[in-house]
């Protein structure tokens, strides 16, 4: 959070500096910001991490929107299509996540993909139990979901 703060002020600073209060310009302003940053992280100690986690936001962003999108169009085409393909069941899929945050993020991640929905959290925080619209495989679902929560604890630890 530390980082986040720093760069939007540098990037504040490069816009007044240069006067222009373009979008692009402030592109520009937020690039400069974070490799500058990226330069000074080792010596700064609420910046330690910061260069790091931005390239996998970008890839966790990228990796949910292809999800997001492959889920829709499934969801899309067995609701147009006559028969339909869909089996659902219920899931549990043990947790790597241990805070409240984390199982939180999880959880609503897993919530916002169509076809798919947490139901509950087990007493001990260890198992999110996820009602599937296309319950095929069952292996396949949970390691798909497991890699989801992989990527998302990524950008936190």
């Amino acid at each position: 959070m530390i980082g986040a703060a720093w760069n939007l002020l540098l990037t504040l600073a490069w816009v007044v500096l240069t006067g222009d209060f373009s979008g692009l310009n402030l592109l520009a302003g937020l690039v400069f910001g974070y490799l500058a940053l990226a330069l000074i992280q080792s010596q700064v100690p609420g910046l330690a991490g910061y260069a790091q986690r931005v390239p996998r936001l970008l890839l966790f962003v990228g990796f949910f929107i292809k999800e997001l999108v492959t889920a829709n169009l499934r969801v899309a085409f067995d609701i147009v299509t006559p028969p339909w393909h869909m089996r659902p069941g219920v899931i549990a899929m043990p947790l790597t996540a241990k805070t409240d945050f984390e199982i939180t993020f999880v959880a609503n991640l897993i919530s916002l993909t169509p076809g798919t929905l947490s139901l509950d959290v087990s007493d001990d925080r260890r198992v999110l139990y996820i009602h599937a619209m296309f319950l095929d495989d069952e292996e396949s679902l949970r390691d798909g979901l497991a890699e989801m929560e992989r990527r998302a604890l990524a950008l936190f630890r």
